[in-house]
């Protein structure tokens, strides 16, 4: 089903275990009024051919880009994002060396029917936002900030051991506990394949 709108957009910083590298998050915190979300898949594929023909095609998750727009990025969340700093005079800084730490990002979608879609993008590395100006003219035109980021796979192994990259879920699913949905801000989405269903 098609979406209609965008909101409560959050991320939650990364820890890393020193030996394995497997991921542990924090709080979510909101980062910013969502104003536009866009997100680019590539994959790394493979072609196996045998007898003129192709025998096995594999197509994976390589990385991905999420673009976001808001509404403003505080000095708070564009340290936390880019690595930038804050001088003695509360100016931010942002410097040449600068590189911030992965982390995830929740936002939901409205679908058309007024239910939601919620995501956790599980390991995003930001770099600088963009910022476009223009000065006052006949009309008034808003100048907004933008973020790209790198998406890739989170290196924790979930219950299948696999990597997951992404959690997605539509609230009106008939499968979907409502705590799932009501906790979806408080933490971010650790996949659960413990509980003995088959699928």
């Amino acid at each position: 089903m098609a979406t209609i709108g965008l909101d409560k957009l959050y991320y939650a910083t990364v820890t890393e275990a020193p030996i394995t590298g497997h991921e542990t998050y924090g709080t979510p915190v909101m980062l910013a009024k969502a104003i536009s979300a866009e997100l680019s898949i590539e994959l790394a594929e493979a072609t196996l051919w045998a007898d003129d023909g192709a025998a096995e095609i594999i197509k994976e998750f390589k990385n991905g880009k999420l673009t976001l727009g808001v509404d403003d990025i505080g000095k708070t969340v564009a340290a936390k994002l880019t690595g930038a700093t804050t001088d003695e005079n509360g100016v931010l800084i942002s410097a040449s060396e600068d590189g911030g730490d992965p982390v995830a990002i929740g936002f939901r979608a409205k679908k058309a029917n007024g239910k939601y879609r919620y995501f956790w993008l599980y390991r995003v590395k930001f770099g600088v936002p963009s910022t476009n100006l223009a000065t006052k003219g006949d009309s008034i035109t808003f100048s907004t900030p933008s973020i790209e980021g790198t998406v890739s796979r989170r290196n924790k192994p979930d219950g299948n051991d696999r990597h997951p990259w992404k959690a997605e879920v539509n609230e009106d699913d008939a499968d979907v506990l409502v705590d799932v949905i009501s906790g979806w801000y408080t933490q971010v989405y650790e996949p659960d394949f413990d509980t003995g269903l088959e699928g």
